[in-house]
């Protein structure tokens, strides 16, 4: 039998950990972990609730949707409260809403709405005779910040709607959010003025939103997608969820065009992978899909429980964020003798893959987002890109981390590094360090260089350790018996080998260029080259004019 002690002491330090995030996530809009952490303890704090119900009080975080508003903006009273989604991690979560819904309606068949799940803020817009009235944040759901003026100067929310078509009072939702050009654009403004950047879309929203003077907000490139009706007085309005979404588009809002209704559950999932393959493909940010029962009347029997509603579920993507902690920070040395740093991280995962490692760039870009070894960071991980760290975690440090300083000597070859002005890499300075000409072999028979199929990283090793190939001109000269005494090479391998080198030969002058590997000289740099000069002699001769 548990120890209820213990039991009440595991609640309510994860309730302490809980009301911490959520007032760091929605009042300062500086989380410090990410969406996936955050739901880990929700759940946890769910699981030991439901199993000890005498340890629930109306004070926990289960029992609320957010954080109280900032007294500063002004309190709106929802009439109608804003309540938080239930999530579904998987398929085995997404079909236990589905059958307690056919349960709880008798076994009566509906249809579902999907839509995507926008990472921003969510809003309520209140329209009395045609015009905007009042912008509210959710604050916690009952209770919101007034965010009127700030929500007037985003252009894709209208000042007015047609009188002869709207009911009289009305409510809408919606969720604000930043394009992800904007973002960039955005962070690339804050970092010329030495302003801190924003760690992703939707901070820099919530922080836009949030500011005091709507002049600031003006300046922010906000849009918004509207995902429902609150409440509505003085007029009918469609009996589904669907039809309520194509009759708001009518009333001039703006209405995610991937909205989708799905006549059955297995549809419902279908819509979920075909956006967890595709997302990164959209211009904002995305976290998951919402899957609701579509008859308003269904919804309105199925009810809520808890502060949950039961007609609604947030079907999460894998995370693509996670806070772990930077343990070192190692160098590469690439192949035109860059230093590249990169993070040694506490294994964590990131999208469903162990991440123990993560680009960091250069060191101006270490210093400017201030990551020290040591610290507590946040790692994305975006499709198939290799995870990056996004930033520290300021308010984890303990004082014990260290700035990192590049190396004045290569780690590889132990040359003098120099870093040429006007350039954010370092360099080694010996031509002929071991790394370089090993990373300007791998390059050299790359897809987008000389395309030597059957050459990869592993073989491109191989062969220089063992000596065969000391720089690129030596892949010519390689023979079948050579190539047969290396490990796991079979007759078979080596024809397919020596035809593919054959082959190479005939590669245009540009795929030549640029499979040499010259500092500065990418594709689109290459191909111009070989438009000009009509041999590798004749570029060699090239002056500087």
């Amino acid at each position: 039998m548990a120890d209820l002690d213990e039991v009440k002491r595991q609640i309510e330090k994860l309730r302490e950990q809980i009301n911490y995030h959520n007032y760091r996530y929605y009042v300062l809009d500086s989380p410090e972990i990410s969406d996936a952490e955050y739901d880990e303890l929700m759940r946890q704090l769910r699981e030991l609730e439901a199993k000890y119900p005498q340890f629930i009080t109306p004070d926990s975080p289960t029992q609320r949707v957010g954080a109280a508003p900032v007294e500063a903006f002004g309190v709106v009273e929802h009439p109608q409260p804003l309540l938080s989604l239930a999530n579904a991690f998987d398929d085995d979560d997404l079909e236990a809403w589905y059958r307690r819904a056919v349960d709880l309606l008798g076994g009566r068949k509906f249809d579902f709405v999907c839509e995507l799940k926008i990472d921003g803020l969510a809003v309520a817009l209140t329209y009395v005779d045609g015009l905007l009235e009042v912008g509210a944040t959710r604050g916690d759901g009952y209770r919101g910040e007034n965010i009127t003026q700030n929500l007037r100067t985003i252009k894709s929310i209208p000042l007015s709607v047609p009188r002869d078509k709207a009911p009289s009072r009305f409510e809408v939702r919606g969720e604000v959010y930043m394009p992800k050009a904007g973002f960039k654009k955005l962070n690339q403004e804050r970092e010329k003025e030495g302003l801190p950047l924003f760690a992703n879309p939707r901070n820099a929203a919530a922080g836009s939103v949030r500011q005091l003077d709507p002049r600031v907000t003006a300046q922010r490139p906000l849009d918004i997608f509207i995902y429902g009706l609150g409440w509505a007085e003085g007029g009918r309005v469609p009996d589904t969820h669907w039809e309520i979404l194509q009759y708001l588009k009518t009333l001039g809002f703006k209405i995610n065009p991937n909205v989708r209704r799905c006549d059955t559950i297995a549809e419902v999932r279908d819509y979920y992978r075909h956006w967890v393959e595709y997302r990164e493909t959209l211009p904002y940010d995305v976290d998951g899909v919402v899957v609701k029962i579509n008859p308003i009347a269904y919804q309105v029997e199925l009810g809520y429980v808890g502060r949950e509603p039961r007609w609604a579920i947030a079907y999460k993507f894998p995370a693509t964020q996670a806070t772990t902690r930077l343990i070192d920070i190692g160098i590469n040395v690439g192949r035109t003798g860059s230093l590249n740093p990169y993070a040694i991280l506490e294994p964590v995962q990131v999208g469903g893959v162990t991440v123990k490692s993560a680009a960091l760039h250069n060191e101006e870009d270490i210093h400017r987002k201030d990551i020290r070894i040591g610290d507590w960071v946040i790692v994305q991980r975006a499709g198939e890109v290799i995870p990056e760290v996004v930033g520290p975690v300021v308010s984890r440090r303990t004082g014990a981390e260290k700035i990192f300083r590049m190396p004045d000597k290569c780690p590889v070859c132990g040359a003098e590094v120099i870093k040429p002005e006007g350039e954010a890499m370092h360099r080694c300075t010996n031509a002929a360090c071991p790394a370089q000409a090993l990373e300007r072999i791998k390059h050299f028979v790359s897809r987008g260089a000389m395309d030597i199929e059957g050459i990869g990283e592993k073989l491109a090793q191989a062969l220089f350790e063992s000596g065969l190939v000391k720089d690129v001109g030596d892949i010519y000269y390689l023979t079948r018996e050579q190539l047969l005494r290396l490990e796991r090479m079979g007759e078979k391998s080596v024809s397919n080998i020596l035809k593919s080198i054959e082959n190479s030969k005939d590669r245009p002058l540009a795929r030549v260029i640029f499979a040499l590997g010259i500092t500065h000289v990418g594709e689109e740099t290459a191909e111009l080259l070989a438009e000009h000069f009509h041999s590798v002699d004749e570029l060699a001769k090239a002056t500087r004019e």
